[in-house]
């Protein structure tokens, strides 16, 4: 079978065209992020119930998956802290933590005088990410209290993306 110049040249373009879309695509995909299911999960140093246990964290705790091997997630922390958990101890619940020594949570999503400071909230606090406007972000914590933040004040700063 005889194929034309012009065919190969079009086949070629189209084959480019796929491969640089997938590599986009791949490129684009969101950070995976998790958090713990109950209260004094253990972080180990590798992925196995032998290795030691490098710290321990409590129930909504964000992480982001670096990645998985087996039943087993390399997770990164707020702080830059790297461990593996058991996956069974993970839940895709969007969860995020106060980075900043204290901040404002407001009852809309802007720092204009007319924005009510609802509470002052600190250091590793953990909130439920419920909606996203712009650059804000509506939490809840477990006692049911919510309202806005800017999303430069918690880790992760993208839980809804």
């Amino acid at each position: 079978m005889y194929i034309s110049h012009p065919a190969i040249t079009q086949m070629t373009i189209a084959v480019f065209a796929f491969c640089l879309s997938l590599v986009f695509a791949s490129s684009s995909l969101a950070a995976e992020y998790v958090s713990i299911k109950k209260n004094g999960v253990n972080v180990r140093s590798g992925p196995s119930t032998g290795e030691q246990v490098r710290w321990e964290i409590f129930k909504s705790f964000p992480l982001k998956v670096l990645k998985r091997e087996k039943d087993w997630a390399n997770c990164l922390d707020f702080e830059g802290d790297k461990g593996w958990v058991h996956v069974n101890l993970l839940v895709n619940k969007k969860t995020v933590i106060v980075k900043k020594p204290k901040i404002n949570l407001r009852d809309s999503p802007s720092t204009a005088s007319d924005s009510r400071i609802i509470a002052l909230v600190k250091y590793g606090v953990v909130f439920e990410a419920i909606a996203k406007k712009g650059e804000w972000l509506k939490i809840r914590h477990e006692d049911t209290t919510e309202g806005w933040v800017h999303k430069d004040l918690v880790w992760p700063s993208d839980p809804l993306d």
